[in-house]
């Protein structure tokens, strides 16, 4: 018992690490872009190009820690990173008009839609069923967070149809991440090494293309300046650290809990906006907040609960033999007799 209670222990830590570097990465890149895309910091309005900085930063980061042995390399097929880049280029740009096409009260619904759509697509893709504690908690985080985040909601045709693109893409997207970790036996870093490249290139290609249609600009009429500089070099750093935890997380965990508990990144950007930016907080933020973090303390929770019900269900040992391996028993049994008729035979 005692060497159990010490290998989760590591576990845990780790867990809990995983989390901490995706919450503070998302949170930090939030912050970051805010600075470098608004208005009021430098107007750098090209978010596919710049996502396609980030990669190209994390393919780099990838690449040296092969080189130098600190990352082992193992085999995928490329047809299934060529398919995964591109539900994930997908999920990139159909966000970015999403954002664009509706207003940030319909974009705030639809990124909550992940959760169920998330549920779902796990129960049809691996079968995977959820108690009802798990569903419960999912309501009051989604909820929660549509109580704070949710004001003004205008729906228009093409908007719908982007944000109907972009939720599924992405729930697919973070679906796949866990497949392949498993499918493979590949590691989150191995795995994000071997996307990176194929993701950077393509969004270096057709990113500026797709903030031209988005914004009216291409990124070379932009004056760099070395304040924009150091906040894009920012924001890829942190996209490292982003893009790194998520796959973590997702390996470790699924892509319901990390929907679900990455919620607190949206609870932790809206009180640094009040605190850094400035940002209205009313008693409505201030409550949806407060029921999105006790959904997430309950889905914890109820999570712990089912994997509790689930050891207590699955047997220790195999108490029960197949028709296959009676067959074989009885095979081995009349075997053993005839060559115990022989001995006695060959004595007397």
């Amino acid at each position: 018992m005692e060497k159990t209670e010490n290998e989760k222990k590591p576990s845990a830590v780790s867990d809990v690490g995983a989390w901490a570097m995706n919450v503070t990465s998302s949170v930090g890149i939030i912050m970051a872009n805010k600075q470098l895309m608004s208005s009021s910091g430098f107007g750098f309005g090209f978010a596919t190009t710049l996502t396609g900085f980030h990669f190209a930063l994390t393919a780099l980061v990838g690449m040296v820690s092969n080189a130098t042995g600190l990352s082992a390399s193992k085999h995928v097929p490329l047809w299934e990173l060529l398919w995964f880049s591109l539900v994930a280029n997908i999920s990139i740009a159909a966000m970015n008009f999403s954002l664009m096409l509706n207003s940030v009260g319909f974009y705030q619904i639809s990124k909550l839609s992940m959760i169920p759509v998330v549920c779902v697509m796990e129960w049809v893709l691996h079968s995977k069923h959820y108690s009802r504690e798990v569903k419960a908690s999912v309501m009051v985080v989604v909820v929660g967070v549509g109580i704070c985040t949710v004001t003004d909601v205008k729906v228009n045709a093409k908007g719908f149809i982007c944000a109907c693109t972009a939720v599924f893409s992405t729930s697919l997207q973070q679906i796949s991440i866990g497949s392949l970790q498993k499918k493979y036996s590949i590691g989150s870093f191995e795995l994000l090494s071997k996307t990176a490249p194929i993701q950077a290139i393509s969004l270096l290609i057709f990113g500026p293309f797709v903030d031209y249609f988005l914004s009216g600009r291409f990124i070379s009429t932009y004056k760099m300046t070395y304040g924009a500089m150091l906040c894009i070099l920012l924001s890829c750093a942190l996209a490292v650290f982003c893009n790194i935890s998520q796959y973590l997380c997702i390996g470790r965990f699924s892509a319901t809990s990390f929907q679900v508990l990455g919620h607190m990144k949206t609870v932790c950007v809206l009180t640094l906006g009040w605190l850094i930016f400035d940002s209205e907080m009313t008693f409505k933020n201030i409550a949806g907040m407060v029921l999105a973090v006790v959904g997430m303390v309950i889905y914890s929770w109820a999570v712990e609960l089912e994997k509790q019900r689930k050891s207590k269900v699955t047997p220790h040992g195999k108490h029960s033999m197949t028709e296959d391996e009676i067959k074989l028993l009885k095979e081995g049994i009349e075997h053993m007799d005839l060559k115990d008729m022989e001995l006695g035979n060959n004595k007397a």
